[in-house]
């Protein structure tokens, strides 16, 4: 009798336990949510933030060359009261908010800069001639800084730790893959990063789940022929047409050897071959890049275009060698956005943004992120901040022009995001 009047209490118990909704930790998080955007907004932040950004803009440096940003960087952690880890991977920074034990939560943003000249004129144009933020790294910067700052303030109500990554070398140079390679991330349960886009309104985001940007890769090919007269072909080894062959052979590796719900590309964006009217050259160089949403589909194309060229230049009588510049920097993977992250990022980013600003099926796109070398090792999430001004009479320009513009309207979004990811991540973990 005394084991079922146990019994019983225990079932009460679980009962009313289990009919009882545990709300605290979720009205919590949401509200920090709507307060970090607040404070985001606030005058102080928000030009702090802009000064920032325009300072970084005026200043730009390429990958591994990101001395200044990461002084910069340093001196407002410093004043904020954020300790950090430097040097990592070069010019890296990494800084810690919370408690400093588990559970590790990481944040990233890219510091480096374009080698392009900058066109637009306005009293904050870069210094550096032919350098320039026109992929808005230094908007992220200044947003994961504006997060910090957010953070910081509430660093009593962190559960765990907020790792801030200030990675380098973004463009090309695989500065996420040193990151890891140095073992800053060892202890991380999560990752999240963001790039400003000026396709969509100030006050939106996109993203969603699976697949998001392709994997990349590049390749450069020397075709050696026989120089001679361009009056007598027939003594000469013709390297000119052999690359033509081999561009017009390549095009196939996607219209008739890949699945067409596999989407491919293969471009050949560079061929150069003699430098007169009347001579054949000894050679003949072409490259270009290759993408794909799959490692297997990046792997079958690399195997394909280097038998395609070797193969077509044989036909023509030349010899061909192929290079993938893997002694340069690592091939990008896919970016493939965690499923349980992704339904956290909806949580979040209504929350912050309203329902009706996030679109959670942006299409996948065939651009390269090095965000996705996190991804193959932590679970992680990318997604897309709007940029775009308001004004009809603004032209379009896309990342990498030289006429980019970023509205400036949009750090505080980016900056409530990423404290809200963060946070209310660690606060889910709790649960």
């Amino acid at each position: 009798m005394s084991s079922f009047k146990t019994w019983f209490n225990l079932f009460t118990i679980f009962y009313v336990l289990a009919a009882t909704p545990i709300f605290s930790l979720t009205d919590s998080s949401n509200q920090l949510s709507t307060n970090f955007l607040e404070i985001a907004k606030k005058p102080e932040v928000f030009d702090w933030m802009v000064k920032i950004r325009r300072k970084i803009h005026e200043n730009p440096e390429l990958g591994y060359e990101e001395f200044e940003t990461s002084k910069l960087i340093r001196e407002e952690l410093d004043k904020l009261g954020i300790p950090y880890k430097y040097p990592v991977a070069v010019t890296g920074v990494i800084g810690f908010i919370g408690t400093g034990k588990s559970p590790f939560v990481a944040l990233r943003a890219d510091m480096d800069a374009l080698p392009v000249q900058e066109m637009v004129e306005w009293e904050h144009k870069s210094k550096v001639p032919g350098k320039m933020h026109a992929c808005g790294h230094d908007a992220h910067v200044t947003m994961l800084l504006g997060a910090a700052n957010i953070l910081k303030q509430h660093e009593k109500e962190i559960q765990g730790t907020v790792v801030l990554v200030f990675q380098p070398a973004e463009e090309g140079g695989g500065g996420a893959k040193k990151i890891l390679e140095e073992g800053a991330l060892e202890n991380v349960t999560a990752i999240f990063g963001l790039h400003v886009v000026p396709l969509i309104p100030v006050g939106t985001a996109a993203s969603r789940s699976g697949p998001l940007t392709a994997g990349s890769g590049f390749f450069e090919a020397k075709i050696s022929g026989k120089g001679g007269h361009a009056a007598i072909p027939q003594l000469s080894i013709d390297p000119i047409l052999a690359a033509s062959n081999v561009i017009i052979s390549l095009q196939h590796l996607v219209s008739r050897e890949a699945d067409p719900l596999d989407p491919r590309v293969v471009t050949v964006s560079k061929i150069q071959g003699g430098d007169a009217f009347n001579v054949i050259p000894d050679y003949a160089t072409i490259g270009g890049t290759h993408r794909g949403f799959t490692n297997k589909s990046m792997d079958q194309l690399k195997l394909r275009i280097k038998q395609v060229i070797i193969g077509q230049a044989a036909v023509q009588r030349c010899n061909a060698t192929v290079n993938f510049f893997e002694n340069v920097g690592p091939a990008n993977p896919p970016t493939v956005n965690n499923g349980d992250l992704h339904k956290h990022f909806q949580n979040v980013a209504e929350n912050v943004l309203g329902v009706n600003n996030v679109n959670l099926n942006m299409p996948p796109f065939m651009v390269a992120e090095d965000f996705a070398f996190y991804q193959e090792v932590i679970p992680g999430y990318f997604f897309t901040l709007g940029m775009k001004y308001a004004s009809p009479n603004e032209p379009f320009q896309s990342l990498h022009s030289p006429y980019l513009r970023i509205n400036e309207d949009g750090l505080p979004y980016g900056a409530a995001l990423h404290a809200s990811l963060a946070t209310s991540y660690l606060i889910k973990l709790q649960q």
